[in-house]
C-alpha cells in the first residue's frame, strides 16, 4: 500500500493499494464521529459490481447507509441530479457530521463532491474512485463541478475530500476504452513535468499500474499544494482540456474526456510548433504514446466550431483565454491569446477549416 498525503486547506491522506475496498468502513470510523451516517452516491454501472461490499463495509463499521444510484455517463452531472442529491441529504436529516462517500468514476466524484461543498455550506466526502482517470486526477485536489448545456464543469467549487482510497484491483473490470480514457491523463502528467514518467509509459506498464497511479497522485499533490485555486502552475493540469472540453460538448460525450484531452493535448503541440514554440519533433513523440495506449489523435470538428465552445470555458478572462502548451518532452507552459485568435490557434494545430 502507497500513502500519500496532501497538504491542502484540508490535510487528507490518498490510499493506492489492491484490495482496499473492503477496508472503508475501518478508514472513515477514524475520520467522522462514530455511528454517522453516510450517502453513498455510485452509479448504475458501478454499484452493481461494488456498492454491496462498500455498503456492507461502511454498515459493519456502525454507519448507517443511504444510497443514489444515478445513470453512468455525463449527462448525470447536472443541476437537476444535483438539485435531487440535496433534497435526499435534507430528507434523510444529514448533519455536518455525516459524510458524502463517491463511488465511481469522475463523473460520480465531481457530482458527490460538489453535493457536499453546498449542503449546509459543506459537509466531509471521501472518494474511492474505480476508473483510472478518477485515481490518477478527477479526486485528487478538491475541484467539483456539474455542467450546465453551455458547457463543462462551469458550476463548481473546491471543496477537498476527508480521503481518496485508490483500488487498482477495480480497473480489471473497466473496459479496454476506459483503461484508455485514464491514460490521456496520465501522458498529460508527462508532458507537463514529469519526462520520466513518458520514459516507464513507453515501456510495458501491464504489471506496474499501482506505481504509475501513485507517481501520477504524486505529481498531482506538489502542484495542488503550491496552487491549490488554479490561478498558477497548476493551470498546467489543463493541457489539453480547452479543446478537449469542447470537443466533447460538440459530440454530445460521445467522444469521453481522455479520448477528447487526447486530441486537444495533439492539437496544443502542433500549435505550439507552427508558433515556434517547441521542437518539430514532439507532436510525433506524442502522437506515437496517444496511439500506443488507444487514444484518438485527429480532431473531427472545426476550428471554428471548437472556438465557439471553447471560448465559454472557465480558463477565459475577459478578452483573453489561457492555453497550455508543449515546449518540449517534459515541459509545458501558459500561453495566452486574444479570444478573437482562437480559431486561427486551432488551425494551426491541425483542426479542419
Amino acid at each position: 500500500m502507497t500513502t500519500i498525503t496532501v497538504k491542502t486547506s484540508r490535510t487528507y491522506d490518498v490510499v493506492i493499494g489492491k484490495g482496499l475496498l473492503d477496508s472503508i468502513g475501518a478508514r472513515l470510523s477514524g475520520l467522522i464521529p462514530p455511528k454517522s451516517a453516510v450517502f453513498l452516491v455510485s452509479d448504475d454501472h458501478v454499484y452493481p459490481l461494488y456498492g454491496e461490499t462498500v455498503c456492507g463495509a461502511l454498515e459493519a463499521a456502525g454507519f448507517t447507509v443511504f444510497t443514489h444510484i444515478a445513470p453512468a455517463g455525463e449527462r448525470s452531472k447536472d443541476a437537476h441530479r444535483l438539485t435531487k442529491l440535496w433534497l435526499q441529504l435534507a430528507d434523510a436529516g444529514f448533519t455536518r457530521s455525516d459524510c458524502v462517500v463517491a463511488l465511481g468514476g469522475g463523473v460520480i466524484g465531481d457530482l458527490a463532491g460538489f453535493a457536499a461543498a453546498t449542503y449546509l455550506r459543506g459537509i466531509p466526502y471521501y472518494q474511492v474512485p474505480t476508473s483510472l482517470l478518477a485515481m490518477v486526477d478527477s479526486s485528487v485536489g478538491g475541484k467539483t463541478a456539474i455542467n450546465l448545456a453551455a458547457g463543462k464543469n462551469l458550476c463548481g467549487a473546491f471543496w477537498q475530500p476527508i480521503e481518496v482510497l485508490c483500488d487498482p484491483a477495480v480497473l480489471t473490470t473497466l473496459p479496454e476504452d476506459y483503461l484508455a480514457d485514464g491514460m490521456a491523463e496520465i501522458l498529460k502528467y508527462g508532458y507537463i513535468g514529469n519526462p520520466a514518467l513518458l520514459e516507464v509509459l513507453a515501456g510495458d506498464i501491464k504489471n506496474s499500474m499501482e506505481d504509475v497511479i501513485a507517481r501520477c497522485v504524486a505529481h498531482k499533490r506538489d502542484i495542488v499544494e503550491a496552487d491549490e485555486r488554479e490561478s498558477g502552475i497548476r493551470r498546467l493540469l489543463n493541457l489539453g482540456h480547452t479543446a478537449g472540453h469542447a470537443i466533447e460538448k460538440l459530440s454530445e460525450h460521445r467522444i469521453p474526456h481522455g479520448h477528447a484531452v487526447a486530441i486537444g493535448m495533439l492539437l496544443a503541440a502542433k500549435a505550439a510548433v507552427a508558433l515556434s514554440l517547441c521542437d518539430e519533433s514532439l507532436p510525433a513523440h506524442m502522437e506515437g504514446l496517444l496511439t500506443r495506449y488507444g487514444l484518438d489523435t485527429v480532431c473531427p470538428y472545426r476550428a471554428e466550431e471548437l472556438a465557439r465552445y471553447a471560448l465559454l470555458d472557465k480558463k477565459r478572462t475577459g478578452n483573453h483565454i489561457t492555453l497550455i502548451l508543449p515546449t518540449a518532452i517534459g515541459k509545458s507552459v501558459t500561453y495566452q491569446i486574444a479570444a478573437s485568435a482562437l480559431t486561427d490557434f486551432f488551425l494551426k494545430g491541425g483542426a479542419p477549416a
